[in-house]
């Protein structure tokens, strides 16, 4: 069982930057990437960002592109989201999930819980 423990959401303004983490357990397989997904109210959980453990490869969501970048420390078995430029339409509860396809959510076999993140205009 691979746990997850997200951090780092808060409330910001407008064009203020953030830098959400998150934590897992335990190293997952190899061929499993981590992902950011998030969750405004009334909508369904859309995808963000994503980074495979094995050569770092990233994938981001359009409307996230140039402002939000994903990293990882192998070491320590944490992956970063920093967002930078952030808009009202980023408010979200922000989750991590890792997976054998981390770009959509049924690919997904382990989730941490939610971090809120609330951009003021």
């Amino acid at each position: 069982q691979v746990q997850l423990v997200v951090s780092g959401g808060g409330l910001v303004q407008a064009g203020d930057s953030l830098r959400l983490s998150c934590v897992a357990s335990a190293r997952t397989f190899s061929t499993y990437g981590m992902g950011w997904f998030r969750q405004a109210p009334g909508k369904e959980r859309e995808f963000v960002a994503t980074i495979w453990w094995t050569g770092g490869t990233t994938y981001y969501a359009d409307s996230v592109k140039g402002r939000f970048t994903i990293s990882r420390d192998n070491a320590k078995n944490t992956v970063y989201l920093q967002m930078h430029s952030l808009k009202p339409e980023d408010t979200a509860v922000y989750y991590c999930g890792t997976g054998l396809d981390p770009v959509n959510a049924y690919g997904i076999a382990y989730w941490g819980e939610g971090t809120l993140v609330t951009v003021s205009s």
